[in-house]
């Protein structure tokens, strides 16, 4: 056999074909090489941040200046804080060094965009707005609700709207219409903002569970609403620690706070606590970090409101049925205090 001029003349045949196997076999691994997949990094796994989103100060109609007012929710157990004056953008640049330098403190900028329509309130707040809001006005009820919840969005905040009893202002009708927006309070630490709704009027949780029944998915909030500092204990007025949430987010920081909250990881609180609440396709779990001297009831709850399984015990699990069109959970404890769980739209999970 003779071989082409390639360096290899006059060697030895079975060198060459040696030397042919060892280039065959390096042109054959390197054709096969796998490349390395990209390094996948594990996410932080979530945690649960007490936090309030409706606060007053001196900036507007509060007793208190900002940095009392922000010590109190820090020294009281809160991880997060929404500073959200009337038609008032505060910054929270200087606060945030002072009282959030070790990283278990967050203040996030707000805003309560404060109109009105004939005579009727209407508030609106904005959660880390990147700019003041005006208040819009507009034709209607319904016009300047939606025009300063669209204005909040254009600042790249988050809307949520503000006790809508206060001045008897907005009806089941006009919030069941409202867009743009997923969070309502159900519960405002307020003297004088009419949770429980009076005189035919529906109070908060009945009109919450109407929005949900028309298919509309918005969640529920708790909020103290604080405006006065300096008479604790005063039932009267309207003092900080009635209302909160409870964060389910991977990182304190106001994003992942703000996301979480419009994905419903949260539950609203008055004063229980819980270990844990999960829902999945399959079912609804909520667990309760008990006090010793309470007992609990935990009520899932569906279409119009309707106590779909109630359990004395925790953890409690309501198994969906996929005819209810939605499912919450509300845990009460025997002294009063009230924990409520965020809806899911049963079938479109």
């Amino acid at each position: 056999m003779r071989y082409a001029s390639s360096g290899m003349s006059g060697k030895d045949p079975s060198t060459v074909r040696l030397a042919l196997v060892a280039v065959l076999l390096i042109m054959l691994v390197s054709a096969t090489r796998v490349t390395p997949l990209p390094v996948c990094h594990e996410q932080p796994p979530a945690r649960w941040f007490k936090g309030n989103t409706h606060t007053h100060t001196t900036e507007s109609d509060g007793d208190s200046p900002p940095d009392v007012v922000t010590r109190w929710y820090r020294d009281h157990g809160y991880q997060f804080l929404v500073l959200s004056d009337h038609n008032v953008l505060t910054s929270v640049d200087a606060l945030s060094a002072l009282h959030g330098q070790d990283g278990r403190f967050l203040l996030i900028k707000g805003e309560e965009v404060t109109d009105r329509f004939d005579g009727k309130p209407v508030h609106i707040n904005g959660l880390d707005v990147d700019a003041k809001v005006d208040p819009q006005k507009g034709t209607s009820l319904l016009d300047v609700l939606q025009r300063n919840v669209d204005a909040i969005r254009r600042v790249r905040g988050v809307p949520h709207i503000n006790h809508p009893n206060f001045g008897w202002a907005l009806s089941t009708e006009e919030l069941r219409q409202v867009r743009n927006t997923r969070l309502l309070e159900i519960f405002n630490g307020h003297p004088h903002v009419n949770n429980l709704g009076g005189g035919g009027v529906p109070g908060l949780e009945e009109v919450w569970d109407a929005i949900l029944s028309g298919g509309t998915l918005m969640f529920g909030i708790a909020v103290d609403d604080a405006h006065t500092f300096k008479e604790p204990g005063n039932p009267a007025v309207a003092g900080p620690g009635r209302g909160w949430v409870v964060v389910r987010a991977a990182r304190l920081e106001a994003r992942a706070i703000l996301q979480a909250l419009e994905d419903g990881q949260f539950y609203a609180s008055t004063g229980v606590e819980l270990s844990d609440y999960v829902a999945t396709a399959r079912a609804m779990t909520v667990t309760v970090k008990k006090d010793t001297w309470s007992k609990y009831r935990i009520q899932f709850i569906g279409a119009g409101g309707r106590v779909l399984h109630e359990a004395l015990d925790s953890p409690a699990e309501y198994v969906f049925r996929g005819d209810e069109i939605y499912v919450r959970a509300r845990v009460m404890e025997s002294n009063g205090r009230i924990a409520w769980c965020q809806p899911v739209l049963v079938g479109k999970r």
